[in-house]
């Protein structure tokens, strides 16, 4: 059944650094979640009061941490919830504050994560009830001998090695995979590691479980991370157009009966929950893998990088190894994946790792990542998983036509009348972009001649996501239709025969003919809003 929700926008992020655990006497959990929504709240421009309820995630802790984590910014009598997923824990946080909007209950909400953990591998809390991924354990020794390492190492290692025997992966490749993150973080401050290191280093580092070796693991890490979400009226209301940031979809998922009766380490690990769940967003936002820019993916272990590129459909199944030899993983390749450093350099502190992911990408789609910038970044990909288990997918992408602080007006737009018109489709977008994309299926240039005799070009784009407006845009058309600045008025009202005008003269259009024909999904769309502002 489809189910029409409200847009839902990231309006404010904030992290604090990543550390090794115990490195720092004034980071107790309430200091870390202080300081991140400190952050956001000052990202988003708006106070602590504002929030109307709150998700805060962690593993380890007793209940109601998130309440006593929260009184440190505010005593407001909100709900807050208290969210544990495993290592997926910050981005199911982050889905229920994006369910609360999107289904109408507030306008505003706060998601946050943090973990305080002590040093070492992870192991069980408790030993006098039925473990949680047992049966996850239970597939790992049908499979290959335990071993006396971390658990997580083994399960991981062992889809690497069923990766190796299945589709000729070598060693190297999870290597190249470290290498890129160790890589990228030299550029992150907040940061648990900033260090490089080469190839080489990275296969001969202490080995942990065959393939992975040290610098192939993410380690244990104390921080926090928060985002604060908003409904579309609350973003206008504010003022905050130039830095809402778009969820243009979230999925979760959980196991199926494949992750344990197939004897499948990569099953088991979460390929198929990642996969379906993948593939049930990019079919709800009507994008596909390959219009992404950037991605911050679950990289616990290489080995799962590595398996998760062809889960999400960044490649097709036994290629990854192809992928990461071309270099399609990094800046200049077809995809740049854990810009931050991933959580192998970065950090991985479970209840906050999924709202970093969010603080990385929505910084990213702003162009405020600074030295770790994808240029040219539009559409970002979030993957976060946890054993046990669950996955959280997202898309982010900037939420209105004006960004990275650029006004509507200083665009070179203004002096144009038809300006309202692409208002007007702007809105639609907005509001039923995904049904409005499904109908029209194409990219339109509209070339306008001024009055004054100036020039303007507006893209249409109701072939990708939610669709997009963009003044001056640089995306390749499927048609383009040139005419004067009063015509378009005219013609976008009803006031003009779009055949008449053709044959007239006063439009011109080229390329897919029967595209242009479907304008009049424009008008039926956006003509209420059109006839307002004009």
């Amino acid at each position: 059944m489809s189910r029409k929700s409200n847009p839902v926008y990231v309006i404010g992020v904030g992290m604090t650094k990543f550390e090794k655990p115990g490195r720092r006497d004034d980071f107790d959990y309430p200091d870390m979640v202080k300081e991140s929504v400190g952050k956001a709240l000052v990202d988003a421009q708006i106070s602590y009061d504002q929030i109307e309820q709150a998700a805060v995630g962690y593993v380890y802790g007793d209940s109601t941490s998130g309440q006593r984590a929260l009184y440190e910014c505010g005593l407001s009598g909100i709900p807050i919830f208290n969210v544990n997923n495993n290592c997926s824990t910050g981005s199911s946080a982050l889905f229920l504050a994006q369910q609360a909007i999107a289904g109408g209950s507030s306008d505003c909400t706060l998601a946050v994560g943090f973990e305080k953990m002590k040093r070492g591998s992870l192991g069980l809390m408790f030993d006098d009830r039925t473990n949680p991924i047992d049966k996850h354990v239970e597939v790992l020794m049908n499979v290959e001998e335990i071993e006396p390492s971390p658990m997580a190492a083994q399960m991981f290692g062992a889809a690497g090695r069923e990766h190796m025997k299945k589709y000729g992966t070598k060693r190297e490749h999870f290597a190249k995979i470290a290498e890129k993150n160790h890589r990228h973080s030299v550029n992150n401050p907040n940061s648990q590691f900033r260090d490089e290191y080469t190839l080489r280093q990275v296969l001969e580092s202490p080995k942990v479980y065959d393939p992975l070796t040290k610098l192939q693991c993410c380690p244990t890490s104390d921080g926090s991370a928060a985002a604060i979400l908003a409904s579309k009226d609350f973003v206008i209301k504010h003022k905050l157009e130039n830095q809402a940031v778009e969820i243009l979809g979230m999925e979760m998922a959980t196991d199926f009966p494949s992750s344990f009766n197939e004897n499948s380490c990569i099953k088991m690990i979460g390929f198929d929950m990642t996969q379906k769940a993948a593939r049930k967003l990019f079919q709800k936002t009507g994008l596909k893998p390959e219009d992404v820019d950037v991605i911050e993916l679950h990289d616990c272990f290489s080995t799962n990088e590595l398996i998760t590129y062809e889960a999400l459909g960044l490649c097709p199944i036994g290629k990854a190894g192809q992928l990461v030899d071309n270099g399609d993983n990094t800046y200049g390749g077809k995809f740049v994946i854990n810009p931050s450093g991933g959580l192998i350099s970065k950090g991985h502190p479970l209840g906050a790792t999924g709202l970093a992911q969010c603080t990385e990408l929505c910084l990213q789609v702003r162009g405020q990542a600074d030295k770790r910038q994808v240029q040219g970044a539009q559409i970002a990909l979030q993957h976060n998983l946890g054993l046990g288990g669950a996955v959280v997918v997202a898309l982010y992408k900037m939420g209105f036509q004006q960004t990275n602080g650029t006004s509507p007006q200083s665009d070179g737009s203004s002096g144009f009348k038809s300006r309202a018109i692409f208002d007007g489709i702007a809105e639609a977008l907005s509001s039923d972009g995904p049904n409005l994309v499904k109908k029209v299926k194409g990219i339109f240039a509209f070339k306008v001649k001024g009055s004054d005799g100036t020039d303007g070009t507006w893209i249409v784009d109701a072939k990708n996501g939610s669709g997009a407006v963009e003044f001056g845009g640089k995306a390749k058309p499927d048609v383009t239709l040139t005419l004067k600045d009063e015509d378009l008025v005219d013609l976008m009202l009803g006031k003009l025969n779009a055949q008449k005008a053709f044959f007239q003269g006063k439009l011109k259009i080229q390329g897919n003919m029967g595209l242009a024909m479907k304008l009049q999904e424009f008008q039926k769309q956006a003509g209420e809003q059109m006839k307002a502002k004009l």
